[in-house]
């Protein structure tokens, strides 16, 4: 991955008028804490199939956001599912829910965000669908938004920003 050039902070003060910028909540799981792409959603009620077929397609440019409807319960992603991200390069992964294999994320030049941590995984029922908006801390993310993420939190944007 490329060393990027933005902040977070400054693309607010630039853009305040036409981006979003998410409450805190999110934690970054990833040995890389700065990115960002257009976003590709995955919802995932209680089974991350759905985001496991997706993290095995082409990436390039594009974050997953993988909606696991705000559970606290389970994993949706872990490190075999980074691995098959960075190989297919993913720009990053946030995840409403829970991630797992930590130790080993935080190792992966993948970004990783998520709401905490948990050693459940999901069950495999097939469940699931592809680009759908997604309700994130209070904030709706649609897909084809551009995300922008660093320490300091996330900007969502309906249109790229130049950075």
């Amino acid at each position: 991955m490329q060393k990027l050039s933005f902040s977070t902070p400054d693309l607010y003060d630039l853009h305040r008028d036409k981006i979003t910028a998410m409450p805190a909540g999110l934690h970054h799981f990833g040995a890389i804490k700065h990115f960002y792409g257009q976003v590709v959603t995955v919802s995932c009620p209680n089974d991350n199939s759905q985001a496991v077929a997706m993290l095995k397609q082409a990436g390039q440019g594009k974050v997953l956001l993988i909606d696991g409807f705000g559970d606290l319960k389970h994993a949706y992603l872990g490190d075999n599912m980074a691995l098959e991200a960075l190989k297919n390069g993913w720009q990053g992964v946030v995840v409403n829910a829970c991630v797992r294999d930590i130790e080993i994320l935080r190792t992966l030049d993948l970004p990783v965000m998520a709401l905490g941590h948990t050693p459940a995984s999901t069950v495999k029922r097939g469940l699931g669908q592809v680009n759908q908006a997604v309700e994130l801390l209070e904030q709706t993310i649609t897909p084809a938004d551009w995300l922008y993420a660093d320490e300091n939190g996330i900007i969502i944007s309906q249109t790229a920003l130049n950075i």
